[in-house]
């Protein structure tokens, strides 16, 4: 076009023009908010592209062993050359429609790095997680190299609101992490436990405090001088822990609840079959009998459901699926397994992924209803997930719908979809909190 407008200017006579340049604003990428609580959900807009330009938004993290973590999502400007992650559907990447957390939500190894890492964070009173967010010109796929950086920006996801304090425990055999809401107040108190990764994780109990709700994230093996693995269990550990956490100053009376994942969930309903002090439990993904390990308390043994790994499928992809591995409590060689829970005073929340494929929660949270019921119990609410998987977290956590398993040391199916299982974090978590709050009073 140039070289047509200089060709008549030459034959007017006028000479060369000058070249004329449509001068673009800058693209404008912002995020609210810039630093929040990690369970907190984002708002992300871009200004200042063209009308239906498109766009691929990308997020990056590097977790505190180095492991790259990143995810993408395809956009178009609307006609006034914005995108908003609230309103806008994503038409490719990693998702597609309109999920305002779905950069988060499917934060996944990068293709340099092992595959099927958890992006979780593990020293939740040290520095904040940073995330990275990019907008990258036109719409490439996750492992293709991205178009031209058009804006970037960073933010921070806590995992301690300001004033939430972290004491570390050694209290009698007792160990873990106490977290503390800011202020004098008593709060309500659980005792948070994960499964059989073992060790200290504190990402949950961090998060409730921030909630107001104090917590003592509980290990029980692998962990300074606990047992290296799950041989035996002990309930008068947990019940120390109890009792520490029930004559704690900061906490609200003498009673005390208790939420846990996978192992830490039945380990959760045994607490409060047996203790009294524990008046409120959450059993997330759980089993309804005593797994991995025998389970003893004064003169009681619950034996351990065992697995029987001729049961697991290898799939093509090398993935190893275990939903059929465990045995089933309900078989009469096995009932001596099921933990008595008619005997528990206090209230249940069973919250299951009707997907979960590394066992059969859904299942196991009905046999533990059947209990209940047939002894005039009805102490319990469920919250049952259509197309959730097995690892539900708090809410914004990446989906993982395939794990490497520290005991098997091999990648573990746990099922789920994106979208309904990351649902299903944030309905959960504000659920969970009120049930402490109504519960421990």
């Amino acid at each position: 076009m140039l070289r047509v407008v200089s060709a008549r200017c030459a034959a007017a006579g006028l000479g060369r023009p000058r070249a004329v340049y449509s001068i673009r604003r800058p693209v404008c990428l912002s995020v609210s908010p810039h630093s929040g609580l990690a369970d907190e959900k984002l708002h992300v807009r871009v200004q200042g592209l063209s009308p239906s330009e498109p766009v691929t938004l990308r997020a990056v993290v590097v977790d505190e062993q180095g492991c790259l973590f990143d995810s993408c999502a395809h956009y178009a400007a609307d006609s006034c050359g914005t995108v908003d992650v609230q309103r806008d559907a994503a038409v490719g990447g990693d998702y597609t429609g309109v999920l305002p957390m779905g950069l988060l939500w499917s934060l996944s190894p990068s293709v340099m790095e092992k595959p099927y890492q958890r992006l979780r964070k593990r020293s939740v009173h040290k520095a904040p997680m940073v995330v990275e967010l990019l907008v990258h010109k036109g719409h490439t796929g996750p492992k293709a190299l991205p178009g031209g950086v058009l804006a970037k920006t960073r933010l921070e996801r806590l995992f301690m609101a300001p004033g939430v304090r972290r004491v570390r425990l050694r209290e009698g055999a007792v160990r873990g992490s106490l977290f503390l809401p800011p202020g004098e107040g008593s709060y309500p108190a659980v005792i948070d436990m994960f499964g059989d990764e073992g060790g200290l994780v504190e990402y949950r109990s961090s998060l409730l405090a921030s909630r107001g709700i104090a917590s003592l994230a509980l290990p029980y093996f692998a962990f300074e001088d606990l047992p290296p693995a799950m041989t035996e269990f002990h309930l008068e550990y947990f019940e120390e822990a109890a009792n520490f956490l029930s004559r704690h100053p900061k906490t609200r009376g003498s009673v005390v609840g208790v939420i846990g994942s996978g192992k830490g969930a039945d380990l959760a309903l045994s607490m409060i079959t047996y203790l009294p002090q524990v008046v409120a439990a959450v059993s997330i993904s759980g089993c309804c009998a005593n797994t991995a390990a025998p389970l003893n308390y004064k003169d009681v043994t619950i034996p351990a459901l065992t697995y029987n790994m001729s049961r697991v499928q290898i799939l093509e992809t090398a993935v190893f699926n275990v939903s059929e591995a465990l045995d089933d409590p309900l078989d009469p060689a096995n009932l001596d397994c099921l933990i008595p829970v008619e005997k528990a005073q206090g209230s249940f929340m069973f919250i299951v992924g009707e997907d979960d494929l590394n066992w059969k929660s859904s299942v196991y949270a009905k046999v533990a209803m059947s209990r209940l019921q047939d002894n005039g119990k009805n102490n319990y609410e469920v919250l049952s997930y259509p197309g959730a998987g097995h690892q539900i977290d708090p809410p914004c956590s990446p989906f993982c719908p395939v794990a490497m398993d520290r005991v098997l040391g091999v990648p573990i199916l746990g099922g789920g979809d994106l979208k309904a299982h990351c649902q299903a974090q944030e309905d959960s978590w504000q659920k969970i909190q009120d049930f402490f709050s109504v519960h421990l009073k």
